[in-house]
């Protein structure tokens, strides 16, 4: 008999209560742990950081022989300068997007007795609830999240996905095979860009392990207290995400400024993870972001996370590593990898430091 796959926890983050519940009590100030304090950034963007425009990428266009040159040009400038862009054309169907969104919507609208079976356990962070959460006394996010792994598929924690709604559970199935698509398409496309060997990054991004985060950020009566999501770099190597309503909240750290991002219709926000700017050896930034909140409407949105091969080892790609290029990050399974980073709390990108190789101090002790 076949011996079952051994389950892989990446971590566990305290149980904290619904925030979507919270706000269902028409409250006018929002509890302690959710007051952020000054020194937590909450300045909205002002009008100079309003007038930067993320790029925008077509896909169709990335593959087609006539216009590959000016387009990977434009999508390797997007992850040196800005970490985020939006791709269009991306080839994800419209009626699947329209039928996912709909789902997620309903999902977040079932009672709660119902998304009790699918909450957080103790010893295990997927689920709904909030992650990152490591201490009883940690400020809070204005949000609920449901988080779950969803490939490769011996890394599914059974009982989470039997508990899923069929409706949903038969749609995500589609969903997610089309992200990953997207997702190996795009780290192919920046590693012709990077000069990275195929076999190199086929090795580590062939069975990627992929994760789905669905968000529901409710209205928050005093907004400018309050964050959604703190601000923080994914330790992922591609972060794709699919905005389900036109409630803007998504912000990133530009010269800077918080800078809003407005999704465009049809297209996703794509943004660089750790992982691959470990894998580019610093060509490529991950860049922090964050999610505001609004006093009189609800945001959805649904962030889809992959990364690295769970088995192979992660550090700057071989093939671009030199004498004139030294790697400038320390090598380590991804497998350990995954682990510190989800046993600690967001904060910046404090993690992707801790990779950085410190260049040594020069010895001036006299002999």
């Amino acid at each position: 008999m076949d011996k079952a796959p051994e389950m892989i926890n990446f971590g566990s983050s305290f149980i904290v209560p619904s925030v979507q519940e919270l706000a269902k009590e028409s409250i006018v100030s929002i509890p302690s742990r959710y007051v952020r304090d000054n020194g937590d950034q909450l300045e909205y963007p002002n009008s100079q950081s309003s007038s930067f425009s993320v790029p925008v990428i077509d896909l169709q266009r990335l593959l087609h022989a006539e216009y590959i040159d000016s387009e990977l040009h434009k999508l390797h400038s997007a992850c040196k300068e800005w970490g985020f862009f939006q791709v269009i054309n991306h080839g994800v169907s419209t009626s699947l997007l329209e039928t996912f969104e709909g789902e997620v919507i309903n999902f977040f609208q079932l009672p709660l007795e119902e998304k009790k079976k699918l909450w957080q356990q103790p010893d295990n962070h997927e689920g709904f609830g909030q992650l990152f959460v490591v201490s009883e006394d940690q400020k809070l996010d204005w949000s609920d999240m449901f988080y779950i792994t969803t490939l490769p598929p011996k890394l599914r924690q059974p009982e989470l996905f039997k508990n899923l709604p069929q409706k949903i559970r038969v749609t995500m199935e589609a969903y997610i095979e089309a992200v990953k698509d997207l997702a190996q398409t795009l780290l192919n496309q920046m590693a012709k860009a990077l000069g990275i060997q195929e076999e190199e990054m086929v090795k580590l991004f062939s069975e990627g392990v992929q994760s789905i985060r669905m968000n529901y950020y409710p209205p928050c009566p005093e907004p400018h207290k309050a964050i959604g999501f703190t601000p923080h770099s994914d330790a992922d190597a591609l972060t794709i995400l699919f905005q389900l309503n036109d409630t803007h909240g998504l912000q990133v750290r530009k010269d800077g400024n918080w800078v809003s991002i407005q999704p465009l219709e049809d297209a996703f926000v794509v943004n660089v993870g750790d992982i691959m700017e470990i894998v580019s050896n610093g060509v490529y930034r991950s860049i922090e972001h964050r999610a505001i909140v609004n006093s009189t409407k609800e945001r959805l949105s649904v962030a889809t996370f992959y990364s690295s091969n769970l088995d192979s080892e992660l550090g700057p790609a071989k093939s671009i590593i030199g004498p004139l290029n030294p790697p400038a990050y320390r090598t380590e399974l991804s497998e350990q990898y995954f682990k510190n980073f989800f046993a600690r709390k967001l904060n910046g990108k404090s993690y992707l430091e801790d990779m950085k190789i410190q260049a040594e101090e020069p010895n001036t002790t006299l002999p």
